[in-house]
């Protein structure tokens, strides 16, 4: 089931990142509790829940010192536990990471936010494109001139975020593991996002440190480097930022006798004629057409193609990136794993471990029974 089989995860239910995060360690094996606040009964069918998918869910109501009193026992055996609150919040209902790590010396505390636990801005509201426009991330995202736009959720919530959470857990239960030492992982998304920054960063300043929009190829302002839309509607994405690869496309654009086009590589001051030739020579084509011409060449290049496309490319189809169960399209658990192969979990509707759950507590019967009347399980 997963290189993280066995190993307990307790997730206090929040939105994006948090979710996301326990959704990928349910991906790799690990057994997640999701602790579920008890409006979320009002709608136990949820098929388009994916970030719910390989969960348990448990519903209790925080704000009951019994409910408290449950997931402190959970945390007893827990290896990880994530939350997603506000700073403050969870010290405020008793589950703390001080609280915590007394009932679990070796419990790795997770800590999704947006903006961190400490600094000007930690108490502040906010989401996805607030802290990648705060982290500088978002400042190449398009060309000079244009506004800054990058898909919603996938540069903050998911790869800021979610995913930083995830390695940090991990690096931490890898610590606790040898040395019985739990910790806190304080995951902030304006922190993961603009540490993801450094790969540029190094390419930048290594080409004389300006970083203005419009004068390179990291922010779509180069002419090879970002979507043209083709005579159908269909769009085709390009990158060949390497001389091999610029030239190639050029070659198979028709271009490579455009005196133009063949010095624009390096030219910042061509950028903007070239991206107005090149736009209107996609549209005498349509996709279709252009990719019969690109083919499989390096022209560093493919189609932009919606999440139901890309399930059914040959690509896509031939990794089964995407899969649909119960008429619900979702991606696929990555990456793989040769010795221990990832399995399709399903999705769990509300509550529907809590009663299984919480009789493994030791709860005294008339606490456990007032806990299950109170959720309406």
């Amino acid at each position: 089931m997963g290189p993280l089989a066995g190993v307990k995860v307790i997730e206090i239910s929040g939105i994006g990142p948090g979710p996301f995060c326990g959704m990928l360690l349910a991906d790799l094996g690990a057994t997640v509790i999701a602790v579920e606040p008890p409006e979320r009964l009002a709608a136990p069918e949820r098929p388009h829940a994916i970030t719910s998918r390989g969960k348990q869910s448990v519903v209790l109501n925080l704000k009951d010192p019994v409910a408290v009193e449950a997931v402190l026992r959970l945390c007893e055996d827990a290896d990880l536990l994530i939350e997603g609150m506000r700073p403050g919040v969870m010290e405020r209902l008793g589950l703390g990471p001080e609280v915590c790590l007394q009932r679990r010396p070796a419990l790795v505390y997770g800590r999704m936010t947006g903006w961190g636990q400490h600094g000007p801005w930690a108490p502040r509201a906010g989401h996805d494109s607030n802290y990648t426009a705060l982290s500088g991330a978002l400042w190449f995202a398009g060309p000079a001139g244009e506004p800054p736009v990058a898909p919603s959720t996938v540069l903050g919530d998911v790869a800021g975020g979610a995913l930083y959470l995830a390695v940090g857990l991990l690096a931490a239960l890898q610590h606790a593991r040898s040395t019985g030492q739990g910790q806190v992982v304080d995951a902030a998304i304006v922190d993961g996002a603009a540490h993801m920054l450094n790969l540029m960063l190094g390419a930048i300043q290594r080409r004389g440190g300006n970083f203005e929009r419009g004068t390179q190829a990291f922010d779509s302002s180069h002419w090879a480097a970002q979507s043209y839309q083709c005579r159908d509607g269909g769009w085709i994405n390009f990158a060949p930022l390497e001389p091999k690869f610029y030239a190639e496309l050029l070659a198979r654009l028709g271009l490579d006798g455009d005196a133009r086009f063949v010095r624009g590589q390096n030219d910042p001051g061509l950028w903007p004629e070239l991206r107005q030739a090149m736009a209107a020579l996609m549209r005498s084509r349509t996709r279709a057409e252009w990719e019969a011409r690109l083919g499989g060449s390096d022209a560093c290049w493919a189609p932009v193609l919606a999440p139901h496309e890309a399930a059914r490319h040959p690509h896509m189809a031939a990794r089964q990136s995407y899969v649909e169960r119960g008429g619900v399209l979702q991606a696929a658990p990555a990456p793989r794993f040769s010795a221990t192969p990832l399995a399709m979990r399903d999705i769990a509707p509300v509550g529907t471990h809590t009663r299984e759950i919480l009789s493994t507590l030791a709860l005294t019967p008339d606490n456990l029974e007032n806990l299950l009347r109170s959720q309406n399980t």
